[in-house]
């Protein structure tokens, strides 16, 4: 058997037990109590997944929770046209399908990786026997739905009151970077793994308009890109066009 830590398919470290895990995130089951940890751990079904990878669609009903162990996966819904838009990225430790399985109803969007990812599942009426049998359970339900509110609101008022396409890049690379970046001699390295079309679809824009904009900055020297690695060369620069683009 597979121990934490362990390489697996697309050289991901493989999470045995949610009680070894190192990233020890503030996830909706991180941090529980032991007891409740090796409950949830009899319940989990774990599956390996490449970049791509459709958890479900858009429409389904919901069989049940998706948990990202790690990796990440994007929320977007399309329309008869073949259009799409991306509501939001489901980080390590977060859930997907949290408030359909809550409300028991069809999906509202379909889930796919962004990256190869460990993604547990649980079968809905399980976990709602789980929720109901532990308190701890279900306050982490709470915050983690208020959490997914918040973080709509966020997408939402960029959609909505950012004045233009560079203010929208501008603060996705900043949002990106709060998180996830690295501070390296060269600047912030961000694991972007995210296409042109993927970013744009993200803020709600075009893939020419994201394009033209980081071509821009790399002619600048503002950012590097390597493969799926973008570095931030100059932090202070891309702030300051924020702060220019959105006035206070």
């Amino acid at each position: 058997m597979p121990v934490n830590g362990s390489k697996g398919p697309y050289n991901l470290e493989i999470i045995e037990s949610c009680r070894g895990c190192k990233a020890r995130l503030d996830g909706l089951f991180c941090r529980l109590p032991h007891p409740v940890i090796a409950a949830l751990d009899s319940l989990r079904q774990t599956s390996i997944y490449p970049k791509g990878a459709v958890l479900f669609l858009e429409g389904q009903p919901a069989r049940g929770l998706h948990i990202m162990c790690s990796g990440e996966a994007k929320l977007y819904v399309s329309s008869a046209e073949g259009q799409s838009l991306t509501l939001r990225i489901v980080e390590q430790g977060e859930a997907l399908g949290l408030s359909t399985l809550i409300a028991d109803e069809g999906y509202p969007a379909t889930a796919e990786t962004l990256s190869p990812s460990q993604v547990s599942f649980i079968p809905r009426l399980e976990f709602l026997q789980f929720m109901r049998a532990n308190a701890d359970v279900a306050l982490r339900v709470a915050k983690h739905l208020g959490m997914e509110l918040n973080k709509a609101l966020q997408q939402t008022r960029m959609l909505g009151l950012a004045p233009d396409t560079h203010a929208k890049l501008t603060q996705f690379l900043l949002q990106r970077a709060e998180k996830h970046a690295q501070t390296t001699a060269d600047g912030l390295r961000i694991a972007l793994n995210m296409t042109h079309e993927e970013i744009a679809r993200s803020i709600g824009v075009s893939r020419e308009s994201v394009s033209r904009i980081l071509s821009d900055w790399r002619h600048r020297g503002v950012i590097r890109v390597s493969g799926g690695t973008l570095t931030v060369t100059k932090p202070l620069e891309l702030q300051a066009m924020y702060n220019l683009l959105t006035p206070r």
